[in-house]
């Protein structure tokens, strides 16, 4: 019944799963590369939350916790309706949830532009539904912002960026920017999944055009 039905269809509220009251299984106190805390809902003064949609979240994160100045990564679910999900469920296409990498970062070291214009490089953003041969809503570019300035920046961009795309005989930039919601960590086996595996899956179906260098 999970997999029975459209995928790249946002499931409405009356079709979403119900989900959990609280986190079902355990994830590492520590990051597997960064050695920082892992599971990091209050953040060190000075510090920042990115939260990123960009296609298969293990790529994902690899991408981010290489930058410097990122303090720590996870991976996780955010922008559906769906409570403590399991990948299985957000696989199902029945939770509303994209596969989201959180990023803790020192603006101080890396600028929040910075970390936007890599999103930007390193998937394509034009695709809607899906990334490169994985289909499905949990895989739909989005920017999920955590304060007004970060929001008025991903605005920005993304029209920098689509006017670049158009220039060059490409699509309409598809990605989802919305407030940050609610977010759930991934089951354990996925928190910096290629460093636990570094022949496994990477998934960057980038478009090859790079962000502005004058924007």
């Amino acid at each position: 019944m999970l997999f029975n039905r459209n995928k790249s269809r946002l499931p409405s509220g009356d079709d979403a799963l119900p989900g959990r009251p609280e986190r079902w299984f355990a994830v590492a106190e520590r990051h597997r590369v960064l050695d920082a805390p892992l599971v990091t809902d209050e953040v060190p003064e000075g510090l920042e939350v990115a939260v990123f949609g960009l296609g298969c979240f293990w790529g994902a994160e690899e991408v981010y916790w290489r930058l410097p100045g990122v303090w720590s990564t996870s991976v996780g679910y955010t922008g559906g309706t769906t409570t403590h999900p399991s990948y299985e469920e957000v696989c199902s296409g029945m939770t509303g949830h994209t596969e989201a990498v959180r990023v803790v970062f020192d603006p101080a070291v890396v600028s929040y532009e910075t970390l936007v214009k890599t999103f930007f490089e390193v998937h394509d953003p034009t695709q809607g539904m899906r990334q490169g041969n994985d289909v499905g809503t949990q895989y739909r570019s989005a920017i999920y912002t955590t304060t007004p300035e970060q929001a008025e920046v991903a605005e920005r961009l993304t029209k920098v960026y689509g006017e670049e795309l158009a220039a060059r005989g490409l699509g309409a930039i598809t990605t989802e920017i919305a407030p940050a919601a609610a977010y759930y960590y991934a089951e354990d086996y996925h928190q910096q999944y290629l460093a636990k595996n570094p022949h496994g899956y990477r998934c960057h179906a980038n478009t090859g055009v790079p962000f502005p260098a004058d924007a």
